[in-house]
């Protein structure tokens, strides 16, 4: 399949439409995230997608990275059912900055997908911002930011309900949800729950193994209007996994006493606790203002398993603790400039506890803490200035973080001093969008990122999901990226299409590199010198890559799609692929109206094989994959004004396959589902 072509056709067909629809009235997406505020995809040069609950309940996806699967510029890394870690233009979880709300999911977790602790059934949009983006979210965002997020109490008269059921027969799992809104004068109130129960999914091969969970969130929120312009609002939100397995992170034990093992969590709690206040400017010059300080545990039970002996040879229990303080306001202080500024403040602590048995027969677990008492604290301010020139749209914006690190000891005590350590980032971003046309607007932009290094990277020596034993670096560097981007944008009532070719060259790159010999006793032990990786910094990494959408209405209610990825990453300093890029994609779909109130729908995924895979910096470790097509059909019935019925079959022909980011063991990955009937009924009253 030849996959630039499909995209400049689609591109081509975009613009042929033009001089069709110019005269119509254009649409535009709102994005929050990509500037901060609200505001129109097609006047920020900026790449940008989001996701309206309406599509998100279409896709039947069970999370965030579930949700995002297909999207152009975004991949998927699970280890299991519930943990699906979404990937922006090949950088990973490390690598992009996880919200809720606004509020970033600090964690440190080695397995699972933190964004599952972001429970997508409650979810209003999903937003996705593609690219550098530490202007706004300071360290962490050299891939992006993808924000959920989720209802608000509203001054709406009276009480409302929503509520949304589902079941599929791959996991035989049931999902649901319900959304309470009440008001009345200067008083409003927003209760939230939903609850998931997961049996294990089914592929062509069979079932995979404790691959079920059970998931219950619970969200409330209480709005009191001071004035016509003040509000207050007190928020909380409650998320708790039950009996989660990782069935990718199964790993070969040296001794054959134990096996196997593999990594579970027996339960895993967020708990998310705000205080804001909300000041809505007026006049020829409005300034808006929102100020919060919120509170975020992250609370998990991790334990590796002996398959053999039936039993955990290791217990971790951990919490993280994140305090932030966020204030930001937009203020229009000319015609032409909006300005935005704000700072950022938090406090991350951890502190695992953590036994094991390292001995045969493996019957007594003794303390072999990674690390204690660590903390990382980050304070950054920005001013950014979105200016309008008739036709152009310039957006500019700067930031300063500080970053510090300490932690009392790391490898069980063995290390006490010299732990701490400072980053400081000057951050930015320059873009440029020019409607030449409502369906021609070629945008640029550059854009500064960093990323600090976390926790683990720093204070963590232990073994890790790829089965090698990773020694802690309090030294590492923090991660510095340039992004150069060029698009094309347009929208109309008939057509609506995004394109975008990117080169991201990233210094400081932080990684695991494969230790051997002396280097390897020295760094992880005589004992762990066999499969030892040290957390350090290349010299630097490059990711290019192409990304393109197009929606086209061939006929009244009748739509056509396709998306295109193609990514290219390069290890600069051994020159050969950069470990764990996706492989290139198209998807195509359509949607329309067959039957009164019937709408149905049809996906087509179509991913290459994966054959650009690290060789010397993985000693093998990373390895093909072959190409795999699937198709979705789905129908949905709006059998009255609030309520709907929807049945789809999501790969319908029974496909066997795995993403290439899939972890597992080489050549053993776990399997995608297999066929699954799902029903789904959304109603309000």
């Amino acid at each position: 399949m030849n996959l630039p072509r499909l995209t400049l056709l689609a591109a081509s067909l975009a613009l042929a439409f033009s001089s069709v629809h110019a005269e119509e009235t254009t649409l535009s997406t709102v994005n929050v995230s990509a500037k901060g505020y609200a505001a129109a995809d097609l006047e920020t040069p900026i790449a940008t997608s989001s996701l309206e609950r309406d599509e998100i309940a279409r896709r039947g996806a069970a999370n965030v990275g579930d949700a995002l699967r297909g999207e152009p510029g975004i991949a998927v890394a699970n280890d299991s059912g519930q943990g699906q870690n979404p990937i922006i233009r090949g950088l990973g979880k490390e690598s992009i900055v996880l919200l809720v709300d606004g509020m970033r999911l600090n964690s440190a977790q080695p397995a699972g997908a933190i964004a599952s602790f972001m429970t997508l059934g409650l979810a209003e949009r999903v937003e996705v911002v593609r690219g550098a983006a530490s202007t706004l979210y300071g360290t962490g965002a050299l891939g992006g930011a993808i924000n959920v997020l989720l209802p608000q109490a509203k001054f709406t008269p009276g009480v409302g309900v929503e509520a949304a059921t589902s079941y599929d027969s791959a996991s035989q799992g049931w999902r649901g949800s319900a959304v309470l809104n009440a008001s009345q004068g200067d008083h409003a109130l927003m209760l939230g729950a939903s609850l998931a129960r997961i049996d294990d999914y089914d592929t062509p091969h069979g079932k995979v193994e404790r691959s079920g969970y059970d998931s219950n969130a619970f969200i409330g929120q209480y709005r009191f209007r001071i004035d016509s312009r003040q509000q207050l609002r007190v928020s909380a939100q409650v998320h708790r996994d039950e009996d989660v397995w990782y069935p990718g992170s199964t790993r070969p034990h040296k001794s054959p006493l134990v096996g196997t093992t593999t990594v579970h969590s027996p339960e895993q709690e967020r708990r998310l606790y705000e205080l804001g206040y909300q000041r809505k400017g007026d006049g020829e010059r409005p300034l808006n203002l929102d100020l919060r300080v919120y509170r975020q545990d992250m609370e998990r039970e991790i334990r590796s398993y002996s398959n053999n002996l039936q039993r955990d040879i290791v217990v971790n229990s951990v919490t993280f603790r994140t305090d932030g303080l966020d204030a930001k306001a937009d203020w229009l202080v000319h015609p032409q400039h909006l300005l935005s500024f704000g700072i950022n403040a938090w406090e991350m602590s951890g502190n695992p506890d953590r036994s094991m048995a390292s001995a045969a027969p493996f019957t007594t677990l003794s303390a072999n803490n990674p690390f204690q008492d660590a903390e990382i604290r980050a304070f950054g301010a920005y001013l950014q200035d979105d200016m309008r020139f008739g036709k152009l749209n310039l957006l500019a914006g700067l930031r300063y973080d500080t970053v510090k690190a300490d932690a009392a000891s790391m490898n069980n005590g063995a290390r006490t001093s010299d732990l701490d350590g400072k980053d400081s980032a000057l951050s930015g971003s320059l873009g440029a969008i020019y409607e030449i046309a409502p369906l021609l607007r070629p945008y640029a932009s550059y854009a500064r990122a960093f990323r600090a290094p976390g926790m683990r990277e720093r204070y963590e020596s232990g073994l890790r999901g790829d089965g090698y034993y990773y020694a802690g670096s309090p030294e590492v560097e923090a991660e510095k990226a340039d992004q150069f981007e060029i698009g094309l944008k347009g929208a109309s009532r008939g057509v609506d299409y995004r394109v975008a070719a990117f080169y991201n060259r990233i210094d400081n790159y932080i990684t695991g590199q494969i230790l051997s010999g002396a280097a390897a006793s020295a760094a992880c032990g005589a004992a762990n010198a066999a499969n030892c990786k040290k957390t350090v910094n290349l010299g630097s990494a490059t990711i290019k890559g192409l990304e393109a959408s197009v929606r086209w209405q061939v006929a009244a209610g009748h739509w056509l799609n396709a998306g295109y990825s193609r990514i290219r990453g390069e290890n600069d300093d051994l020159d050969e692929a950069l470990f764990q890029m996706p492989a290139d994609e198209i998807s195509l779909g359509w949607q329309g109206a067959v039957l009164p109130g019937v709408k149905a729908d049809f996906t087509l995924r179509l991913v290459d094989e994966q054959k650009r895979v690290a060789t010397r910096f993985t000693n093998g470790a990373e390895n093909r994959t072959a190409g795999f097509v699937t198709a979705d059909l789905g129908a949905t019935w709006q059998y009255a004004k609030n309520q709907s019925l929807r049945l789809a079959v999501k790969n319908i022909a029974d496909k066997a396959y795995h993403e290439h980011l899939t972890e597992g063991l080489s050549n053993q990955e776990i399997q995608a589902p297999g066929r699954s009937v799902q029903l789904a009924w959304r109603g309000s009253f």
